[in-house]
């Protein structure tokens, strides 16, 4: 597996594996970011998003959608999505950090998380969910 970092980043597919894009840590961020390349285009969402997420993800003890939606576009309750957004998460909003591109955590957070066994995600052309595995 990938380090996760500038020169060896993990190279990942969203759920449906209709696209790539890289993810790594920017260490060097207060507070330290994932970055998310896709294309020529760079998100950032704050790095304890994997740990919250996973965290929630387990709490759900159940398949959750993904429900990845642009910044602009409402998120779906009950969604990934919506939960990275939500004032009830433990950053209290979003943990996109780049404004304008700070959507899309239902996208580009879950293949992370199955990257690193910390969730399993179903792989169809669309709708897809994710739940939350125990640590390996």
């Amino acid at each position: 597996m990938a380090a996760g970092t500038e020169s060896d980043p993990w190279r990942l597919r969203t759920a449906p594996g209709s696209s790539e894009y890289t993810m790594r840590v920017d260490d060097a961020a207060e507070p330290h970011e994932l970055v998310c390349q896709v294309g020529s285009t760079t998100l950032r969402y704050d790095l304890r998003a994997i740990d919250d997420l996973h965290a929630w993800l387990l709490d759900a003890d159940d398949w959750v959608p993904l429900g990845a939606a642009d910044e602009k576009k409402e998120a779906t309750a009950g969604t990934v999505e919506a939960w990275g957004r939500s004032e009830s998460n433990p950053v209290g909003g979003w943990y996109g950090l780049r404004k304008g591109y700070r959507g899309r955590f239902g996208m580009y957070l879950p293949p992370l998380l199955e990257e690193l066994g910390l969730a399993e995600l179903t792989h169809e052309p669309r709708d897809n969910s994710v739940r939350g595995l125990p640590r390996p």
